[in-house]
Parts: C-alpha cells; sequence; structure tokens
C-alpha cells in the first residue's frame, strides 16, 4: 500500500518507519519536501499514486483565528489534493475532548478541521488522541509562576505516542472508519500528579502547587473533558505513565508532538 503521511515530526517519523516496516511504501513529508499545506504547494507530487492520505499536520500559531485558518485551510487542501489523485482513505489525527473544551481555541480548531473532513469527498477515519506523554514537560513549563508549577489535579489520560503510533498504523492500513475513534492511555491521572511523577524522574526541583483553576492553555478543565469519552469504545494503550518513565531516563522538556506545547511543530 501507498501511504503518504504529511506531517514529519515525532509521530510522522515513527508512522512512516513503522509502515516500512510492516511493508507500506510510506514517507512522512513536511516544509523541507516543499510541503505548504495553508497553500497547497507540493500536495499534488506527495500525493500521487497514493492509497491513503494520513494528515499530521499542525498549526505554526496558537492564535485562535490563525489556527483555525490553518486547520480548516489544509484540510480542504489535502482533500482537494487527495481527490484529484485518487486517495482511498484519508486519515487525520485530532484530540480526545476537542468537542468538550469551547474555551481552548485550539481545540475549537481541531473540531472544525473534523467537521471539514466528515463533510469533505473522500472516505475518513479520525483518530482522536489523548495527549502524549512527551507531552508533560511542556505542560509542565507553561504553568510555571514564580518558579513554581501550578497545576490542574482534573484528570489526563495521557499515551506514549509510540502507542498511538502502533495503533495508528493499524488503522492506516485498513477500511475507512467513516467515524472518529479514540486512543488512549492505560490510566487517568491528574495533571499535578503527572508532573509531580515527572519531577521525580528527572530531579527537577521546582515545586508543584495542585490548583483547580489552573488553566491547561486557556481551558480550565474538569475530569471528563480530556479523558476518553464516558462508555465509548476507546482502545486502551499497554503502556503506563511510570513504565514510559523509566524508559526515558530523563524525557526531553521540547515535546515535538501533537497539540498546543508543541504548534509550531510538524507531528
Amino acid at each position: 500500500m501507498n501511504i503518504a503521511i504529511i506531517g514529519n515530526g515525532l509521530i510522522g517519523r515513527q508512522l512512516g518507519a513503522r509502515l516500512v516496516e510492516d511493508g507500506h511504501d510510506a514517507t512522512a513529508l513536511g516544509r523541507g519536501d516543499g510541503i505548504d499545506t495553508t497553500t497547497g504547494e507540493g500536495l499534488a507530487d506527495a500525493l500521487a499514486g497514493a492509497d491513503v492520505c494520513v494528515d499530521l499536520t499542525n498549526s505554526p500559531s496558537w492564535a485562535d483565528d490563525e489556527v483555525l485558518a490553518f486547520f480548516t485551510t489544509s484540510s480542504r487542501h489535502l482533500l482537494d489534493a487527495g481527490r484529484e489523485a485518487g486517495v482511498g482513505h484519508h486519515v487525520v489525527l485530532s484530540i480526545v475532548g476537542a468537542d468538550r473544551v469551547p474555551d481552548s481555541g485550539y481545540l475549537r480548531a481541531k473540531l472544525a478541521q473534523e467537521q471539514v473532513v466528515q463533510d469533505g469527498p473522500l472516505p475518513f477515519s479520525i483518530v482522536r488522541s489523548t495527549q502524549f506523554f512527551e507531552f508533560v514537560p511542556g505542560i509542565a513549563d507553561a504553568g510555571e509562576r514564580d518558579g513554581q508549577v501550578h497545576a490542574t489535579p482534573a484528570h489526563l489520560q495521557p499515551i506514549a505516542s509510540a502507542d498511538v503510533v502502533a495503533h495508528l498504523a493499524q488503522l492506516v492500513a485498513a477500511a475507512p472508519l467513516g467515524r472518529t475513534v479514540e486512543v488512549a492511555g492505560p490510566e487517568p491521572l491528574g495533571l499535578d500528579a503527572l508532573v509531580r511523577r515527572l519531577f521525580a524522574a528527572t530531579g527537577d526541583p521546582r515545586p508543584v502547587v495542585t490548583d483547580p483553576q489552573a488553566p491547561y492553555f486557556g481551558a480550565v478543565l474538569t475530569d471528563s473533558m480530556l479523558t476518553p469519552t464516558s462508555g465509548g469504545d476507546a482502545w486502551l494503550a499497554p503502556t503506563t505513565y511510570d513504565t514510559w518513565l523509566r524508559r526515558q531516563g530523563s524525557p526531553s522538556r521540547q515535546p515535538d508532538v501533537a497539540g498546543p506545547t508543541s504548534a509550531a511543530r510538524r507531528r
């Protein structure tokens, strides 16, 4: 199967390698390869002969209007180019809770992106993932005030990026779902607890203040906002946060993954 991956950050690179291991012809492409989804530049060549297009693009700006314009415009260009190329399956990676956090301009933009794909011309699968474990360092840094990290006790259910890639590779190679599915880590944890465990593992001396009003990129969270839908059929990954921390040694404080903490990067 010929699979075009648009976005060559952490997820794109891993997904490309995994799909090649599985016997597919897969390439992860980004701006350095002449791809500009905001104008459509390079997409015709990138999608020529592709059976599947995987959209892992991310906005270079966090501003509400700009992130909305990026995701909707980029998706329309990808869908139009995919239709011209005869792509049979359009896959987009979105975020669990995109429809439940209206105060977040980023998540509103991801929801709008989903709608463009649903209304578009191609068979599709929308994969909503919870935040990656790799996000936690950046989230902690964003919550720092006067040398202390303020973090909400509201639950996330984060997931290892490698687990996202493993499941995404299966979905990409399968028939279009025509719906949205969720993937998440195995355990819900308060964001404050996630940061404390990270600091314990890395030796970061900053104190962590539990603060229910601490915003997550503009939104005050409740336990249900960024965790899988209650009663849903989310796929739960096997890797726990503590296991992931032990494997990292010293996780990078420069996340290269999807979401507001890495908006300037491609997935």
